[in-house]
């Protein structure tokens, strides 16, 4: 299915959350001197304007970016990353993964991202362009696949799929399982989203029977509008980096302070 487009929801809580951790993980590996190659399976266009009719009129941003910019830290990636984007493109601008992490990668790390909409890679491909971009027109699984182990080795990957494909929520444990065994060292996030229906449950119950050791981070908020069937985010993440945790009680307590006014 191709229905799905971002541009609705770009900015909204649960970006919030997702960017932030993205944005912290791939400065941590930016702490050491050595390239790390980023993986993104499902990119989307990028770079969204939240001005747009589309973004207006579900009102999601105002209620997630919209709220939560002027309570995080001046000094957090996510930020710095931002801040960055909205100087080059203008205030209305909001980066999704792809340019988050083509803002705070070097030019001697490796990006790979995939995007199988039409209209939503012909976008990307002019927002996330760049020498050391490899941006594919191709199912995100399926090039995940072909690429691991990366080249460099060592890095990460995002999995972010819009879950329109119901099957998603079966394969998706055999996916990480596969990527894990040929990519050990790999930070691999993959981003759900908490639903009414209970459907994500089944989901996270095989990947952590699988995956004990992997880090799981959630966030609730009320639903956006009547009849939203989603209450939630989360990130489960395979070896996960050193303070991620930390990071998390910090997310917690901005979430829980704006929850709070």
């Amino acid at each position: 299915m191709l229905s799905y487009q971002h541009l609705y929801h770009a900015g909204n809580l649960a970006d919030v959350q997702k960017h932030a951790l993205l944005a912290w993980m791939l400065d941590y590996l930016m702490r050491k001197d050595k390239p790390v190659s980023y993986i993104e399976t499902h990119a989307g266009r990028g770079l969204y304007d939240l001005s747009a009719s589309e973004a207006q009129r579900t009102g999601e941003a105002a209620k997630g970016i919209g709220t939560l910019s002027g309570a995080l830290p001046k000094d957090h990636p996510y930020t710095q990353a931002l801040e960055t984007i909205r100087a080059a493109h203008g205030p209305d601008a909001y980066p999704g993964s792809p340019l988050i992490a083509r803002t705070v990668l070097r030019d001697t790390d490796r990006l790979h991202l995939a995007e199988l909409h039409p209209q939503e890679h012909a976008a990307l491909c002019k927002a996330a362009r760049g020498h050391n971009v490899a941006i594919h027109h191709q199912d995100g699984f399926d090039l995940a696949q072909s690429l691991c182990p990366p080249d460099p080795r060592r890095g990460m990957m995002l999995v972010d799929p819009s879950y329109e494909v119901k099957r998603d929520y079966d394969s998706i444990p055999r996916f990480l399982g596969r990527i894990a065994r040929k990519w050990n060292v790999g930070v691999l996030a993959l981003w759900y989203p908490i639903l009414t229906s209970g459907l994500h449950e089944p989901m996270l119950r095989t990947l952590q029977a699988a995956h004990p050791e992997a880090l799981r981070h959630e966030i609730r908020f009320p639903p956006i509008r009547e009849g939203h069937r989603m209450i939630g985010s989360g990130m489960f993440v395979l070896n996960p980096p050193w303070g991620l945790a930390d990071e998390t009680r910090r997310i917690d307590r901005l979430f829980h302070a704006v929850k709070k006014h």
